[in-house]
C-alpha cells in the first residue's frame, strides 16, 4: 500500500464520523456526506483518527484501501472547509450572472443559457466574467464546473470560451499564405 494510504485521517472535534456495515457518514458544519463501504476495506476509528487497511492481501484490496482513505479525507475536508472551483469567461460580450441557485450565461449563442445548481452547490459571480462554484462534495463541485465549461470550451485560435481560472490555453498559429 502507498505511504499516503497508510496515513490515518485526522477527524477534527467538530466533525462527527459514523461507521456502519455498509457506509461511512461524515457530518460537520458544511453538511453531511455518505460513502458506500467496500468489502475489501476495514476501517478502524481510534483516538479521533480513522485508519484504513486492506481486508486481505490482494492487489485490489490495497488499491481500494488507499482510495477509501482519500475519499473519506476529502469528505472531512469538505464538511470543514469546503471546496471551490473558479471559472473565467474570455470573449467579447461573454458574461455570467448568478441568481440564487441559478446561473445565467451569455456566451455567444443566440439565447442565454440557464443552469440550475444541484443541492449542496452554491454559485457566485464576483465579476461578470468570473464564476465561483463552492460545495462540500469535491466530486460534485468538479462535475458542475466541468459541465459549465463544456457549454463553451476554449477554442484554440483566439482562446475564447469558458476556462478554469488556472488553465493555460495553447494558442495555435493561423494559416499563412
Amino acid at each position: 500500500m502507498s505511504r499516503v494510504g497508510k496515513m490515518p485521517v485526522a477527524v477534527p472535534a467538530d466533525v462527527d464520523v459514523s461507521i456502519k456495515e455498509d457506509q461511512i457518514s461524515v457530518k460537520g458544519k458544511g453538511g453531511t456526506l455518505n460513502l458506500q463501504r467496500h468489502a475489501l476495506v476495514t476501517v478502524v476509528s481510534k483516538d479521533g483518527k480513522l485508519s484504513f487497511a486492506p481486508a486481505n492481501e490482494s492487489r485490489e484490496a490495497d488499491a481500494m484501501a488507499g482510495t477509501h482513505r482519500q475519499l473519506v479525507n476529502n469528505m472531512v475536508l469538505g464538511v470543514t472547509k469546503g471546496f471551490e472551483k473558479k471559472l473565467a469567461l474570455v470573449g467579447v460580450g461573454f458574461k455570467a450572472a448568478a441568481q440564487g441557485a441559478k446561473l445565467n450565461l451569455q456566451v455567444g449563442y443566440s439565447h442565454p443559457v440557464n443552469i440550475d445548481m444541484p443541492q449542496g452547490i452554491t454559485v457566485a459571480t464576483p465579476t461578470p466574467t468570473e464564476i465561483v462554484i463552492k460545495g462540500a462534495d469535491r466530486q460534485r463541485v468538479g462535475q458542475v464546473a466541468a459541465e459549465i465549461r463544456a457549454i463553451r470550451p476554449p477554442e484554440p485560435y483566439k482562446g475564447k470560451g469558458i476556462r478554469y481560472s488556472d488553465e493555460k490555453i495553447v494558442i495555435k498559429e493561423t494559416k499563412k499564405k
